[in-house]
């Protein structure tokens, strides 16, 4: 039992002596320090592409790309299928909670604010309407330079 006692405590003194201390305190592992503040931020901006329906998503895709906005990054929107209908001269619009805004109030200040919004060139045909139908400063988008913007460096996808 005794050349047992003695093993484990020669075996505690050398981990013990390979541990880093720093003021009387062990020092923790590398990989105990969070990834995410060793990370840099590569984004330049968004690429928001909405597609849905429903004020609710609307909302939060706008939310979100205000928040990008203010700190910062650029934004870029292409309205699709029924999330074209926010670009609409007098489409319906929802009032949402708690800021008592609409998504067409959110995307107008982010138009105020230099964001490109632009319709999928397969909207307006298919929906009946012309450019005269958008609300002023929302354009048609054109499939190679949406590709082009898509592959940027530096820009993430965000679809809703």
């Amino acid at each position: 039992m005794n050349i047992l006692k003695h093993n484990v405590a020669i075996f505690t003194l050398l981990v013990a002596g390979m541990l880093p201390v720093s003021a009387g305190a062990v020092a923790p592992p590398q990989s105990v320090v969070p990834q995410a503040t060793m990370v840099a931020d590569n984004t330049k901006g968004l690429y928001v592409v909405i597609t849905e329906a429903d004020p609710m998503t609307q909302m939060m895709a706008l939310v979100l790309s205000t928040q990008t906005v203010m700190q910062g990054k650029s934004i870029q929107i292409l309205l699709c299928g029924p999330g074209g209908d926010l670009a609409l001269k007098n489409s319906r619009q929802v009032m949402m909670k708690p800021l008592n805004k609409s998504p067409q109030m959110l995307l107008a200040d982010l138009m105020a604010k230099g964001v490109q919004v632009e319709v999928c060139p397969l909207y307006l045909p298919n929906k009946g309407k012309t450019e005269g139908d958008l609300i002023k400063g929302v354009t048609v988008a054109k499939p190679p330079v949406v590709a082009q913007k898509l592959r940027a460096e530096g820009i993430k996808l965000f679809t809703f």
